[in-house]
């Protein structure tokens, strides 16, 4: 691990104590994990405190973890991930907290610190279902307002629940069930008998 690494490891550790649920460093990227009730509190020492000084938000996406790695996954499913970083101690850092709930993920928004979370606390609730008290405007930004369900959850049905035409008849667009049928796609290669043959021209 890199001097500058270590250094951030340190002041985290220094300033962030008992709220720390986790601090790890793999392939020269610390992520830090937080419960949901430090979560603000966190934020806001991570972005003012002189040693750490995490001035940008660059992302924030939320995360459902129902089906990660090999195993079952054991504890919360749905988390929210920043990407902070500071311009003038020069390092970057992931903030990984989870929501305790799954039937209702509940978070606190990060919009009061940090302008550049508002569109991306909206994709995370419109996306994965993730709600975040406090944020001025929560509302659906890509799927359609009346659409039912979040589509990056991992039970979400490939095709979705309901779609969506023109209809001539009443001059309006109407909602229906998915008419497509299920089908797994599997790439196919052809090629000539005598591909690969040496001499072949």
């Amino acid at each position: 691990m890199s001097a500058k690494l270590e250094a951030l490891c340190q002041n985290l550790q220094n300033v962030l104590c008992d709220s720390i649920v986790s601090l790890k460093t793999v392939i020269g990227e610390v992520t830090l994990e937080v419960a949901a009730t430090h979560y603000f509190e966190t934020a806001r020492i991570l972005r003012d405190h002189p040693d750490l000084r995490f001035e940008q938000l660059i992302d924030l996406t939320g995360v459902d973890y129902s089906a990660y790695g090999d195993g079952v996954w054991e504890g919360p499913c749905f988390a929210a991930v920043c990407h902070v970083s500071s311009v003038s101690k020069n390092w970057r850092l992931r903030l990984r907290v989870f929501a305790p709930d799954d039937g209702f993920p509940v978070l606190p928004s990060v919009v009061g610190l940090w302008n550049s979370a508002n569109w991306y606390e909206r994709e995370a609730f419109d996306l994965f279902g993730i709600h975040f008290e406090g944020h001025p405007d929560l509302r659906r930004i890509l799927t359609d307002y009346g659409f039912v369900g979040h589509p990056f959850r991992k039970d979400f049905p490939i095709s979705g629940h309901l779609e969506m035409r023109y209809d001539p008849e009443q001059r309006r667009v109407v909602y229906q069930p998915v008419s497509i049928e299920p089908r797994e796609v599997t790439p196919r290669i052809i090629r000539e008998d005598s591909y690969g043959d040496v001499g072949h021209g």
